[in-house]
């Protein structure tokens, strides 16, 4: 039986809360938030957990085993850290940390204690991303040209994080376990609209060796919520919508061909020719995708493997989030990214 302590019952917590419930073998026994209401309806959903307004006590408690943080992201590192030195095995809200630097000592912490670390990058435990990454990976939308998502809505405006660490940290981490290739650098630009306020629209490309290359459209002023991604492939191209309530992948037959004529040096001879087959809608896995994130996090701390969202991804994530937040304050500046570092 895995004792897990929840940090944090504020808009994931109760989703965290409920997942590990009902797990197998896991027992949540601690809830810890700052807001006395809150802590009355987490009674009343685990009456047998202990409650509290302090997390260090959460973390102190020799009755809980690993701690889940949902969290605002600055206090992710301090929380994580004292829950590692304590001995707990740790689950992180995304993003992992607020600065890479902060990332990286909980990984060394955790590897040194020999403890499961893992941030909850909830798209990459769903049934749609899975499929794409099996369709990828069995080569069918041949190399990979372009990665284009559309994520944005009408608020909700954060005073923590800007719109880049709030929605891109999602594209980010389904890249990082789609793609088999790092970016090399970022550009990123933005604008914030609101008195004493952090940028609520921004747009990301991040370039590779290889001709792909990802763009990102994030806000948080828009009319409508859009969760759209398209992924272009030489040989197929995908729809991924995350709204779709029934089809949220489709692999459409499509593209284009190029015959260079006979004579391949000369530009007059480059023709361009489309290719335009069937769209097919694959069968998907509907479980809960947080059930399956907190599941794959139980079984980690009991077995001792490594998470796929482990430390080292979420590290990825918070390097790529402060490369674009570095290009985003000097308008839009190319950050290289070498060996994953961001300039001062």
């Amino acid at each position: 039986m895995i004792r897990v302590g929840v940090v944090g019952y504020g808009y994931w917590g109760p989703n965290l809360v409920r997942n590990l419930a009902d797990a197998p073998d896991c027992r949540v026994s601690a809830i810890c938030d700052s807001s006395q209401e809150r802590l009355a309806v987490a009674r009343h959903r685990v009456p047998a957990a202990a409650t509290t307004t302090e997390w260090t006590d959460l973390v102190q408690d020799p009755r809980v085993d690993a701690v889940a943080v949902a969290t605002p992201v600055a206090t992710h590192f301090e929380i994580a850290l004292e829950a590692l030195r304590a001995g707990k095995h740790v689950l992180l809200e995304k993003p992992m940390a607020a600065t890479a630097d902060q990332a990286l000592r909980l990984i060394d912490e955790a590897e040194r204690r020999r403890l499961t670390l893992m941030v909850d990058h909830t798209f990459v435990f769903t049934g749609a991303v899975r499929k794409i990454r099996e369709t990828i990976e069995a080569g069918d939308l041949g190399e990979i040209y372009y990665y284009d998502s559309v994520r944005v809505n009408l608020g909700v405006f954060r005073s923590d994080v800007n719109v880049i660490w709030d929605l891109a940290a999602h594209d980010f981490s389904i890249i990082d376990y789609l793609l088999a290739q790092s970016p090399c650098a970022i550009s990123a630009t933005g604008m914030n609209h609101v008195p004493g306020g952090v940028e609520n629209i921004a747009w990301v490309t991040a370039f590779f060796q290889s001709p792909l290359i990802v763009h990102l459209g994030l806000n948080w002023l828009a009319p409508v919520k859009v969760r759209q991604t398209l992924i272009g492939g030489s040989e197929r191209m995908i729809v991924y919508d995350d709204l779709e309530p029934s089809e949220k992948v489709k692999i459409y037959d499509k593209g284009i061909t190029v015959d260079n004529g006979v004579s391949p040096e000369s530009l007059h001879g480059l023709r361009i020719g489309y290719r335009t087959g069937d769209m097919r809608a694959p069968k998907l896995d509907t479980t809960e995708a947080l059930r399956t994130a907190t599941l794959h996090f139980l079984q980690c701390v009991e077995t001792g493997r490594q998470p796929i969202t482990g430390g080292c991804a979420g590290l990825r994530v918070v390097r790529l989030l402060e490369a674009a937040t570095h290009s985003l304050r000097h308008r839009g500046r190319l950050v290289e990214l070498e060996g994953g570092s961001v300039p001062a």
